[in-house]
């Protein structure tokens, strides 16, 4: 099948975290298993919770979708990905690779990227046969339509038919999708051909009004309503503002507490604590102090390590983590949270930021200086205390070496990886993902829970039970074959 006529359908949405991510999810879960060839594809996405596939590094939301089609993710399914550095501007990841910095305001540049994105899109396609296309923000930004190629600037580009949800958990649902509908202009409207409703509450058929009247004001039609997913909160979060403290678990056998800083990345490492029954997680905003009955302190990954030391500083959570150390509690510090928790780290060449440096928290005797080489990889590793071994990845840049790297808690290729304290109570590490394992996990908690983790659960078939209950659950509520339909109608480009 030639790629330029292979069906494909973009997911766009009235705004931002109106699910748009997972609908794509479950739309690639539930096409995979009826036995297409499904691609997911996002143009450009803005976020530092990423994923290393083979090539490079992409959106952690797409490397989820690839699962949900069942393949192995690719740099092409996300081919710009911008990671805020600061509120100047972002990293710059194009195909999979380091391609400089972008300034917040230079929207224009923006643009320069749609060769690469089609090309990116044109192979993918060549090898599907579907491609569910996810949209960024909101297609009603018009301010920056001049340059977009992340929602209608891409499907006119390429072709590729539109559906809009909206949110009607968060209110105003009717005005945004009118809404959105009014401030096109008649080529970039022509490409939404439906609409759909997300995250109802209650009886669908009291909305039935509701939805005639986006269907009189827009002309679309709708393709369903489809109900709240109370089991989204088992998927990974894409953004940092989804991230959530597990509800109260009185009978919890360890409380693990997490700083939630500015340049927060990568917290899909939090995603297996958040399901273990026998784990109370509790995520700590600006304002709040560590409980006092916290077990294990983590340090997670970080964009920007020296402005989140500063922030970490600034809360006066540094004086929290020593008392708890001084009283013998646990510390884990992963990949930007590692580099916090050694002597110092220096950033010479002002690759987060400002060239600089700032003292860490002296828990552990390593140095970090950050250089301009990225490590981006997926590896196999062995935790070293119980030889369990799992898959993991990097996405970093620097070195940190020091003493304490002789008691290296992980071994990757038989060599040691990370650094731990004498009395083995403070850890760093680069890896990411090491607890998506269940045997890792479970030897490494244990000690620190000081007794068996009785909730034990199998993380990967949560979230595989996870997806097949979401593509369950949209072929319950919205018209497939009409999907189907829309998808095998594309458009001449341009």
């Amino acid at each position: 099948m030639a790629s330029s006529r292979t069906p494909a359908i973009m997911i766009l949405g009235t705004g931002s975290n109106v699910g748009k991510s997972l609908v794509v999810a479950g739309l690639c879960r539930l096409f995979a298993d009826r036995g297409l060839r499904v691609r997911p594809f996002k143009p450009q996405n803005m976020s530092n919770n990423a994923a290393a596939t083979m090539g490079g590094e992409i959106g952690r939301a797409q490397a989820l979708q690839a699962r949900a089609a069942r393949i192995a993710a690719h740099v092409d399914m996300n081919p710009v990905l911008l990671k805020p550095e600061s509120e100047a501007g972002s990293q710059i990841i194009l195909q999979g690779r380091v391609a400089g910095h972008l300034p917040s305001g230079d929207f224009a540049r923006r643009g320069d990227f749609l060769p690469r994105v089609l090309e990116s899109f044109e192979r993918l396609a060549a090898q599907a046969d579907l491609v569910v296309v996810e949209g960024a923000g909101s297609p009603a930004e018009t301010n920056l339509r001049a340059r977009d190629i992340a929602n209608l600037g891409f499907a006119r580009a390429a072709g590729v038919p539109a559906i809009l949800v909206g949110d009607i958990d968060r209110g105003g649902v009717i005005a945004s999708l009118v809404g959105t509908h009014a401030v096109l202009d008649e080529a970039d409207r022509g490409m939404i051909r439906a609409f759909a409703v997300n995250r109802f509450r209650g009886e669908v058929a009291l909305f039935a009004d509701g939805v005639e009247t986006i269907r009189r004001a827009t002309g679309w039609p709708c393709l369903g309503v489809v109900p709240w997913f109370a089991q989204a909160s088992h998927l990974p979060a894409e953004d940092g503002l989804d991230l959530r403290s597990t509800p109260a678990r009185p009978g919890a056998e360890l409380k693990i507490a997490v700083p939630v800083l500015p340049g927060i990345a990568n917290f899909d490492d939090l995603d297996p604590l958040k399901l273990e029954p026998a784990i109370d997680l509790v995520l700590l905003r600006p304002g709040q102090a560590l409980p006092g009955d916290t077990g294990l302190v983590i340090l997670p990954g970080s964009k920007t390590t020296l402005r989140d030391l500063a922030a970490l500083r600034a809360q006066g959570w540094d004086g929290d983590i020593l008392a708890h150390r001084r009283r013998g509690g646990h510390v884990l510090g992963l990949c930007g949270g590692y580099q916090m928790l050694g002597r110092v780290v220096r950033d010479p060449h002002g690759l987060e930021g400002p060239p600089g440096e700032a003292p860490g928290l002296g828990l552990l005797d390593v140095e970090t200086e950050l250089d301009r080489a990225k490590t981006v990889r997926e590896t196999d590793f062995v935790h070293g205390a119980s030889q369990r071994a799992g898959r993991a990845y990097e996405i970093h840049l620097g070195r940190t070496d020091g003493p304490d790297r002789v008691r290296a808690p992980f071994s990757v290729d038989g060599r040691g990886e990370g650094a731990a304290s004498p009395d083995g109570r403070v850890v760093g590490s680069y890896l990411h993902g090491v607890f998506a394992s269940d045997p890792v996990r479970a030897a490494f908690l244990e000690p620190i829970a000081g007794s068996w983790l009785s909730g034990g659960m199998s993380y990967e078939e949560a979230v595989e039970a996870t997806l097949d209950e979401l593509a369950a659950h949209l072929e319950r509520h919205l018209d497939i074959e009409a999907i189907l339909a829309l998808a095998r109608q594309r458009p001449a480009p341009g």
